[in-house]
């Protein structure tokens, strides 16, 4: 028996497992399908890490600790590469509340930022169109993470620390009495004191009755796009009501370009993936209104 299985082997349930080991106590970490697989809601070739939030202080205060610890796990496993210096650009209209939480948070706890009018924007992007008051916001100390890789290196940390990690899809149980065991699809049972389910997405399936109608899984495509010549940092939008957020060529893709918007609902299992057209005349139109 483990003291703590972690099911879901993203992001969360990796780093879970790994600190959960580093405090002494014997883990198992289960996913259907692997650490840093693409159907997972923490994969991909890249993710944004930021310290802005708005007025939430407490998540720009958790986010300052995250980037911290995501160097050093890099740094132990040789693969500094895994964060992409490349800065966060926030654009916004004057007097957004975002940009102004965002602003009075970084000044409270000293957070290294630049705050750009629309000239200095037009003078340091040329490729970037905006608004007579819009405002830029500029995070010198954060990037992007290659996350799919970023994921995997987390749950080899956390192997080789001790934490026995499994591939094996959890079977649905009872959602009553205390909890004892899972099986996998693999016919394997695993028994644990305590559980931590990290399964973003899939929650609602192993608690329908729980969380089945607290969780809405919607599609948020994403879109990889060529511009040549173009020199921009990790680049977020409030300007615009669609979201549009950019990331710059990593890891042999081009740029990528998503909207923060919630779509249709989606099974994660067995929804499709693949863009439709209504969503890429979507990311067309922004792409154009930015003049990316």
């Amino acid at each position: 028996m483990f003291d703590c299985v972690v099911v879901g082997a993203g992001v969360f349930g990796s780093w879970t497992a790994l600190r959960l080991r580093e405090s002494g106590r014997s883990v198992a970490l289960v996913d259907a399908l692997g650490p840093g697989n693409a159907k997972s809601s923490s994969g991909g070739a890249s993710r944004v890490i930021r310290l802005g939030y708005g007025g939430d202080e407490i998540y720009t205060r958790w986010a300052l600790r995250s980037l911290v610890a995501w160097q050093e796990l890099f740094a132990r496993a040789g693969r500094p590469d895994l964060f992409q210096h490349r800065g966060v650009l926030w654009t916004a209209r004057l007097g957004h509340p975002h940009g102004e939480g965002t602003l009075r948070a970084f000044r409270e706890l000293g957070v290294a930022h630049e705050t750009l009018s629309a000239a200095d924007l037009r003078h340091r992007y040329p490729a970037m169109r905006c608004f007579e008051d819009a405002i830029g916001i500029f995070e010198p100390q954060s990037g992007a993470l290659l996350a799919n890789q970023a994921v995997q290196a987390v749950a080899r940390e956390a192997e080789r620390a001790g934490v026995e990690v499994t591939e094996g899809a959890v079977q649905a149980f009872a959602e009553e009495g205390r909890l004892e065991r899972i099986a996998t699809d693999g016919g394997r049972a695993i028994e644990g004191a305590q559980f931590v389910f990290a399964c973003g997405p899939w929650l609602p399936k192993l608690f329908p009755r729980a969380v089945g109608r607290r969780i809405r899984v919607t599609r948020q495509p994403i879109f990889y796009f060529d511009a040549p010549g173009i020199d921009l940092p990790v680049w977020i939008d409030f300007t615009d009501p669609r979201g549009g957020y950019t990331i710059p060529p990593l890891a042999g893709k081009s740029f990528k370009l998503a909207l923060d918007q919630h779509g249709a609902a989606f099974d994660p299992d067995a929804g499709s993936r693949s863009v439709t057209e209504e969503e890429a005349a979507a990311a067309r139109a922004l792409r154009s209104a930015r003049a990316l």
